[in-house]
């Protein structure tokens, strides 16, 4: 079954208006009647982006496409007479199987299986080049006649099977290209491997002296490595829309005339009375008719303490029920809760960072032509030359192209990202996506999430020294009847100040408000300000009343994540702008910026306006890095120029996330930026060695000074140097 989605809710204005999108003249994506994803195992680079998403638009019906390079999938907007099997031919007469996004085809054990494919034929490429070499010094050593032809042909056993299973995705690469009329970067690839295999085979049966089966092996072995290293910098990619979905409550119960019933969630009609028990996840959104309980909140606003809950007060689908039953009035079911419409805000916003291309990428496009003309150039001029030898310029016109071989260039930015990536690793930091460092490099400002991100999302009580120790041995008691995250937090610091606590009978916990009992005759509470009878103020406090007595308030701090003082303070020397948003109440916010020294902050920020901020950044030109963890930051994370996520977030967050804290040290995020530009800067000096490899190397090969091993030689040469320079990150 095909990924068909129903637009719901229109996503925010900033969103549509900040994605990239192509589409025909003449055609309006709001006409579109579906919304079909497609998973494409076949794309692997810029160009093939751009064929898919063209070769889509040129389609009648289709008004939309866009490809997600990292997740290898295309989200197409259609009109409902265009079929998905239709949309799969049309897709398949471009050059790319498509397939039903369905959890197989997006599961990591299809990821896994194109990795261990790779590395299979990578494998048998070094071992088939490692016994070729060997033959090889045999023939330069001296070998001749027969000995040298039997040694070729030995060669050819290896080589050309060899060859053709080790090859097979330069292969299918270069013919999708060539169908759709187009010049990829496998096809000057494939052409060399093959020119290279057929050369060594005429050379065998002609007894010529030459054969260069070991540079077609060699090209491949090189080229599979690099291959295999840009999959890898992939792989963990993963679509934080598809996490955000695994949230929605599939089953609901419903209040009826007759009683009780359960039913799918996305069947509820706006009206419909459902039942949230504690310990629930909200399925709908919708308003509480009755009960009283709290609310955990944290996921969709990041609000640090859950809050209450009583008739009237509305709950969006995700949140969490934990102490009381609810009855709730529907008011969005299905593809038109807020959930989902995070959802869609995410789709969007994954889908125009990811069109981001790599250096190599762009380099490529101008790159691949040249390689050719080159080539061909070559055997035209040496056929006019020495009158018509076939031999000798086909010769000369395949030194060139292997000599020209796109192999350093392939390397350039995987071979950097996998010495940067280990680096970073060792410093707390997993990088998800191949692109990420170049976008970190570039990044020009930085937003952070509060809870869970620059604090631990875990409450402290402050100053409990000063309080009063026969108070803090009641909350002590009252505070074992609870399990509110404020009551933890007392009974703990109360009891890291040897505090014993008292004996108070007839504890009962009241949902939504606190804990009560008797402590020496006396009724005593710990709960909400309202409740016993106090002025709630602008700091997170939990209040204890004695009967008899004014009541007595204890004030939270939420902890500060280790190295994040560290870490804004290496910013402010650095002069980057940053900018705090947080759904929390004005005064927790205020009080942590002015704790580690932010000027610019918001408090009680929904999670569609902290999207529309990024978005706001980003289109007006600002490189975005975006720090969060819940799930009110999802879609902020995903809209940023680049993001990263501590491994205990959500995991929406860590997924939409572009690199994720493996520790709980924040501080490595300022070496991650360091890095990054180190990173960079490693890459144009990796393009600029290939490039002056060419300069050097190009005009050699085109005046008949180089054979085919010889520009095999010189090639890989070039690749390990680029190799080298990449591991200087180390």
């Amino acid at each position: 079954m095909s990924a068909v989605e129903y637009p719901g809710a229109a996503a925010c204005p900033a969103c549509v208006a900040t994605s990239v999108t192509i589409t025909r003249a003449g055609k309006q994506a709001a006409h579109a009647a579906e919304v079909t994803v497609l998973a494409l195992p076949g794309v692997h680079c810029a160009g093939c982006i751009s064929t898919v998403e063209r070769g889509l638009i040129a389609r009648t019906g289709v008004a939309e496409a866009r490809v997600n390079l990292s997740l290898k999938r295309v989200r197409i907007r259609h009109d409902a007479s265009v079929s998905v099997e239709e949309l799969t031919d049309h897709l398949s007469a471009l050059g790319y199987e498509a397939l039903p996004l369905d959890m197989v085809a997006l599961s990591s054990t299809e990821t896994d299986r194109i990795g261990r494919e790779l590395l299979m034929r990578l494998g048998v490429a070094f071992f088939a080049m490692m016994n070729i070499m060997l033959l090889s010094v045999a023939v330069w050593s001296g070998a001749s006649d027969a000995t040298r032809d039997m040694f070729h042909l030995i060669s050819a056993a290896i080589a050309l099977p060899t060859v053709i299973f080790a090859g097979q995705p330069f292969f299918r690469s270069a013919w999708a290209s060539l169908r759709n009329r187009r010049l990829g970067m496998d096809v000057p690839i494939s052409l060399a491997i093959i020119l290279a295999s057929s050369i060594s085979l005429y050379e065998t049966f002609n007894g010529g002296d030459h054969a260069y089966f070991d540079a077609a092996v060699m090209l491949t072995f090189f080229l599979l490595g690099g291959r295999y290293l840009d999959h890898r910098t992939r792989a963990v990619a993963r679509s934080a829309a598809q996490e955000l979905s695994a949230l929605e409550v599939p089953r609901a119960v419903r209040l009826t005339a007759a009683g009780e019933e359960t039913v799918a969630a996305a069947t509820l009609l706006v009206g419909d009375v459902v039942v949230i028990r504690p310990g629930g996840r909200v399925p709908v959104d919708g308003v509480v008719l009755s009960g009283e309980s709290e609310i955990d909140r944290a996921l969709l606003t990041g609000e640090s303490l859950p809050v209450f809950a009583g008739p009237d007060a509305r709950l969006s689908a995700g949140e969490v029920n934990l102490t009381g039953p609810l009855t709730v009035r529907v008011t969005a079911a299905g593809r038109d809760t807020s959930l989902a419409r995070m959802a869609d805000l995410v789709a969007v916003a994954e889908s125009a960072r990811n069109r981001y291309t790599t250096l190599a990428d762009r380099a490529a496009r101008a790159y691949s032509p040249l390689v050719h003309l080159l080539s061909f150039g070559a055997f035209g001029v040496w056929m006019w030359i020495t009158g018509g030898d076939v031999r000798h310029a086909i010769n000369i016109s395949a030194a060139v192209l292997i000599i020209t071989c796109p192999c350093a260039l392939g390397l350039a930015v995987p071979a950097v990202v996998t010495a940067a990536s280990g680096r970073l690793f060792r410093a707390g930091l997993l990088i998800k996506d191949g692109t990420a460092l170049e976008r970190l490099a570039e990044v020009d400002c930085v937003v952070f999430d509060k809870t869970g991100t620059l604090t631990l999302g875990t409450p402290e009580p402050r100053d409990l020294a000063l309080q009063d120790a026969a108070d803090l041995a009641v909350v002590m008691a009252l505070a074992a009847g609870s399990s509110h995250p404020l009551a933890v937090a007392l009974a703990r610091g109360a009891r890291a100040h040897g505090i014993v606590a008292e004996t108070v009978t007839d504890l009962v916990e009241v949902p939504g408000y606190g804990v009560e009992g008797i402590w020496q005759g006396r009724r005593v509470r710990l709960g909400r300000a309202a409740w016993v009878g106090a002025a709630p103020g602008q700091d997170t406090a939990a209040w204890l009343q004695v009967e008899g007595r004014a009541p007595v308030a204890f004030v939270f701090d939420d902890a500060l994540r280790p190295g994040a003082a560290a870490l804004i303070a290496a910013l402010n020397r650095q002069g980057m702008p940053i900018h705090l948003l947080s759904g929390d109440v004005p005064g927790a916010v205020r009080g942590l910026a002015d704790r580690l020294g932010i000027t610019d902050w918001q408090a009680e920020v929904l999670p569609a306006d902290k999207a529309a901020f990024v978005q706001a950044l980003v289109a007006s030109g600002r490189r975005v890095l975006m720090v969060g963890d819940g799930l009110n930051d999802t879609a902020a994370l995903a809209a940023a120029t680049v993001s990263i996520s501590p491994a205990s977030a959500l995991d929406a967050a860590r997924v939409a996330s572009d690199i994720v804290l493996t520790g709980r040290d924040i501080a490595p995020i300022a070496e991650a930026l360091r890095v990054a530009k180190k990173a960079t800067r490693r890459i144009r000096e990796n393009f600029a060695i290939s490039f002056g490899y060419n300069v050097i190397a190009v005009p050699l090969a085109l005046v008949g000074l180089a054979t085919p091993l010889m520009a095999a030689v010189a090639m890989s040469l070039s690749s390990i140097t680029v190799t080298l320079n990449a591991l200087r990150l180390k």
